[in-house]
């Protein structure tokens, strides 16, 4: 008995090691094995690393944030001082600022403005939500409908800053845009540093970004515009999720990277009314990396968490939103989580375990679809129909002669990108090196898929030796985001201005990446040279290299651009503005073209017939039926729809009634037509023919019935306009 206790005494101290060989023994779910090794990881005693290691550590992230936050702030003074030369900004008069910000975006400047008159910031927001004084005949919640956060933060900041004893209005919009175009270069710096380890890539990545800002960014030409409000978060969310989805990532930072990922997922999701569309194929990127790379199963359940708080949050500060309700990204979610709950305990790489990823991969598709479609029954919604209509005619599925439609496939943004979109890329080098990285990343990962399909484990921690790029979590998530993204961006250009940002970051990581290098060189079998060293090496050589020949070509345009003196020059607008302030009553409503209307919200403050918003049915059709002024109908017809919207002056742009289009076809009073039925535009189609000459030529030359109806009060090269009569005379 003694010499069984004293046998037993070893065995009880050596118990520990016992228990950890037994843990990996028994058939459990795949999270709790990871889980359980990561409680005998933390069992083990962490060795301390030689100062001289953590030094270098500590200075090189030291630097690299340096370098982070100095390119920020670069971009951002460069944008500052660019925008300066371009329109001479200091030097012209607040209308003349006013009118620079170009096309639609004008309109969300004016609600700024608005905020800043009002008495107090609680009136300001309820007269915004219960806004009368914007179109005729029409109350909108100008907050919900044109997602005004932004312009409700800058106002309040601009007034507990005591901004307003500093500087101007314009300038602190502006300014604060500027700034969350530098955080936003500022995040692919970090999330390129992330992925590739060195800080070199994030330099390359903020060079690559600014060299082709005219396809990155629209910040030059329409500053208020929501994107350039929004993708800042997007960006800062990304960088987050790319550090949380790291494997070798400890607890604090891990929870630092949750947080920010949290916080910048709400904001995005405030921001942009079409935010939950770019967070929907962001979960479809995870819902991939969660079927081929099982160990980040928990860490991805903890992102759709995030994704459905952000929903709940936008709904209710959205007013109770029903877009939200029935959006895809919501479907989507809550299927993945009900699959979830559905999965049985399997061991991993067995064949049962390949059947069960198959029918949960069916499950999660089905289910979301028909998740959608009962939202979509039982919420009354208008989730944007007019866009899923553009989207059949632009794929050939339907036909129309709708004016909105086809003037919106007449739009620069909505079509294919043009052969000088891909030049660009390729003169800076970037699409070349994108393409190169996309390549080698993408086979990596299908080597990866094949792996696990054949039983083979994915390793905790991938090693440079490894020589397997595509075992990264991170690197699977950004492939498959990336392809998604630029699928789109190849239909709709406007969407390349999500997409080249990150073409930018995921270039520069490839290039700086000593592991893109040794995948590489594993395919190829080098031998000749080490292929450790021959991968460090390339990895900073070529990035130089790149970065050279990129100072030395686009550097010198870059300063020729900040010194060259330019002058905004637009007195025909100017001189209209000006007109109406002094001359029009203050009850005036104008009708014109929805652009050159948000121009006058914006400049003047008068009610307007229409405005540049897109997202709004009944909006769309007070477009379609005020640009009735430059088709083939008769002065009674245009002056009983001018009429119906209490309309009191019409203003005719002579841009629009003599424009000389470039694309066969997409001129404004080649649609009208068109819509009209006064051109043949495909055989067996009837004529109907228009004894009316075109109204805005007519409306001219100051004939009956024409006077009858309309009294030309003011006129300049641009534009002409006429009060719109109340007591008509029809004398001949």
């Amino acid at each position: 008995m003694m010499a069984k206790e004293e046998g037993d005494g070893p065995g009880a101290q050596s118990e520990p090691h016992t228990d950890v060989r037994q843990r990996k023994k028994p058939k459990s779910s795949e999270s709790q094995e990871s889980a359980k090794e990561e409680k005998i990881n933390d069992t083990r005693t962490p060795e301390r690393a030689p100062k001289h290691l953590l030094f270098q550590r500590f200075a090189k992230i030291f630097i690299g944030c340096l370098a982070a936050v100095t390119s920020g702030m670069m971009y951002a003074l460069y944008l500052s001082a660019y925008h300066e030369r371009k329109f001479w900004f200091s030097n012209r008069q607040e209308l003349e600022r006013e009118i620079t910000f170009q096309g639609d975006s004008g309109i969300y400047y004016s609600y700024y403005k608005d905020m800043l008159k009002a008495p107090s910031f609680e009136r300001g927001v309820y007269e915004l939500t219960h806004n009368n004084k914007t179109v005729s005949l029409k109350t909108i919640n100008a907050v919900q409908q044109m997602s005004l956060y932004p312009e409700l933060i800058a106002s309040v900041l601009y007034h507990a800053t005591g901004s307003n004893e500093i500087t101007e209005p314009e300038y602190f919009y502006i300014g604060i845009v500027f700034g969350l175009q530098g955080i936003y270069v500022t995040a692919l710096f970090v999330t390129s540093w992330l992925m590739s380890g060195t800080w070199l890539a994030g330099i390359l990545t903020v060079a690559w970004f600014i060299i082709n800002r005219v396809d990155t960014t629209r910040i030059e030409h329409s500053i208020p515009l929501r994107e350039n409000w929004a993708l800042p978060y997007f960006a800062c969310q990304v960088a987050a999720l790319t550090g949380y989805l790291k494997s070798n990532l400890n607890t604090y930072a891990e929870r630092f990277c949750y947080l920010l990922m949290s916080a910048s997922t709400y904001t995005f999701m405030v921001m942009w009314e079409y935010s939950h569309y770019l967070l929907f194929l962001q979960a479809i990127s995870l819902f991939l990396l969660d079927i081929f790379s099982v160990e980040q199963s928990d860490k991805v359940h903890e992102v759709y968490k995030i994704y459905v708080f952000s929903l709940f949050l936008g709904y209710i500060l959205q007013f109770e939103n029903p877009a939200l309700l029935v959006s895809p990204l919501l479907s989507l979610v809550a299927a993945l989580m009900l699959t979830k709950c559905l999965q049985l305990n399997v061991k991993k790489g067995t064949f049962v375990a390949k059947i069960i990823k198959v029918i949960n991969f069916y499950l999660v598709c089905t289910l979301t679809v028909t998740l959608n479609v009962l939202m979509k029954m039982f919420v009354p919604h208008k989730e944007n129909g007019h866009m899923l209509k553009f989207l059949e005619v632009k794929f050939g599925l339907n036909m129309t002669k709708n004016f909105t439609m086809n003037w919106l496939l007449c739009q620069e943004s909505l079509q294919a990108p043009s052969e000088d979109f891909f030049l660009r890329l390729t003169r800076s080098s970037l699409l070349p090196f994108y393409i190169l990285v996309l390549i080698i990343c993408l086979l990596s990962v299908i080597q990866v898929i094949f792996r696990r399909i054949n039983g083979k484990s994915l390793k905790e921690s991938v090693t440079l030796e490894d020589g397997q790029i595509g075992e990264k979590p991170e690197i699977i998530y950004h492939v498959i985001h990336t392809i998604l993204l630029g699928s789109l961006a190849m239909v709709i250009e406007g969407l390349k201005y999500i997409w080249t940002p990150y073409v930018c970051m995921l270039a520069a990581f490839g290039v700086c990446s000593p592991d893109l290098w040794m995948t590489l060189f594993k395919w190829l079998r080098v031998r000749t040279v080490h292929p450790v060293l021959l991968a460090i090496f390339l990895s900073m050589a070529v990035p130089t290299i790149i970065g050279l020949s990129l100072w030395k070509e686009f550097f010198p345009r870059l300063m020729t651009e900040l010194s060259e003196l330019q002058e905004f020059y637009d007195p025909d607008t100017v001189e209209l503005m000006t007109w109406i302030k002094r001359q029009a009553p203050v009850a005036a409503v104008f009708a014109g073209s929805p652009q050159l209307m948000g121009a006058i919200k914006l400049c003047t403050g008068w009610m307007v017939t229409s405005l540049p918003l897109y997202n709004d049915d009944d909006l769309l059709k007070r477009n379609e039926n005020i640009y009735q002024i430059y088709s083939k109908r008769s002065a009674e017809d245009i002056y009983k729809i001018l009429t119906s919207y209490k309309a009191n002056y019409l203003i005719v742009e002579d841009a629009i009634c003599n424009e000389v289009g470039t694309t066969s076809g997409c001129r404004v009073k080649d649609l009208l037509d068109v819509a009209n039925g006064h051109v043949v535009c495909e055989e067996g189609e009837k004529l109907t023919y228009s004894k009316y000459g075109r109204f805005c030529h007519e409306v001219k030359i100051n004939y009956s019935p024409y006077v009858n109806y309309f009294t030309r009060v003011y006129w300049n090269r641009s534009y002409f306009v006429y009060k719109i009569n109340t007591v008509i005379s029809f004398q001949s």
